[in-house]
């Protein structure tokens, strides 16, 4: 297989007369990520996963990139092809993007090894580039034929959500009779509410944040699209709520993305936490025949349920 992939990224790497060096293996997750030298520094060069975005969806995220990297933001800026193409389509499609510097902010399941007051200047400069991001986003005008998926009410609790009907996951009964009450309660919830909706990069966890002094860049747009702008606040705090200083490292990304443009329906955070981690269970019941997926599955319910015993504690009282 990996040969394989080799030769699919040695075939890409063609389109692109910038690249210079024989394409490295770093990464093998959702996407397959090639480390390249080419005439503009190092870059990776991305084969993407087949069947999981459209090529419009692809083209559109590459673009909407390469719009906030020209606006200054610390984001991998996409290179084109010989004849002007950010994508090139094939057995796998691909792309190129510049190599940013720094280290990710943390791991999941690992606490946070940065100490001292850092941790949450880091935090108040992650809400601040959030905010940057959306503000730049809802000043842009979307080009023509423009397409990602949708993080709103249907995407999260509709009946086809986007990572999956969590609700329907091969968990214990009582887990799916809890699901299906929040899931209800968030319906309703979410009907009635006006809360601030754009473009979302819908997976600010701590791997897709890279750290190079005070400097934080954002990668990894796969599943960024339209959603409530409270779920990339809520995405970034989830995997930080086992800290002993949670509720400073919250309060400096709330400050931080508030000296940019104001809080996004701060009073709905507590619900978007339980509602992205709910998106977790159903994205790892389509993929329990992965091992590695499968074991983190305890963990992704032990989560939940501590989240809904906090937030939703009438949900969770068994004589519902």
């Amino acid at each position: 297989m990996t040969d394989d992939l080799q030769r699919l990224a040695q075939v890409a790497a063609l389109a692109w007369p910038q690249i210079t060096g024989r394409p490295t293996l770093v990464m093998q997750r959702e996407n397959v990520v090639f480390r390249v030298e080419t005439t503009e520094g190092e870059c990776a060069l991305r084969l993407h996963r087949p069947g999981y975005r459209s090529p419009a969806e692809l083209q559109s995220e590459l673009t909407w990139m390469a719009m906030l990297a020209a606006e200054g933001m610390d984001v991998p800026a996409p290179l084109r092809t010989a004849d002007g193409r950010l994508l090139v389509e094939g057995t796998r499609a691909a792309s190129l993007l510049r190599w940013l510097p720094g280290t990710p902010l943390g791991h999941t399941d690992e606490p946070l090894a940065i100490t001292g007051m850092r941790r949450t200047t880091l935090f108040h400069a992650i809400g601040r580039a959030m905010a940057t991001v959306h503000d730049l986003s809802d000043r842009w005008s979307l080009p023509s034929g423009f397409s990602r998926p949708s993080w709103d009410r249907k995407g999260l609790v509709g009946e086809a959500p986007l990572w999956g009907r969590f609700w329907e996951a091969e968990i214990s009964q009582e887990n799916q009779v809890l699901f299906r009450r929040v899931r209800d309660h968030a319906r309703n919830l979410l009907s009635k509410s006006e809360a601030d909706i754009g473009l979302i990069h819908a997976d600010l966890v701590r791997e897709n944040v890279l750290v190079d002094g005070d400097n934080v860049r954002f990668i990894d747009f796969d599943d960024s699209g339209f959603g409530y702008r409270i779920f990339d606040l809520a995405t970034a705090l989830l995997k930080n709520l086992d800290e002993p200083d949670y509720h400073d490292l919250q309060a400096a990304l709330c400050d931080g993305y508030s000296t940019r443009r104001p809080l996004p329906d701060i009073e709905l955070l507590p619900i978007f936490l339980v509602l992205r981690s709910l998106t977790y269970v159903g994205w790892a019941a389509t993929r329990m025949s992965e091992p590695a997926i499968a074991r983190r599955m305890p963990s992704y319910l032990a989560t939940c349920r501590k989240l809904i015993r906090t937030v939703l504690p009438d949900l969770a009282d068994p004589r519902y």
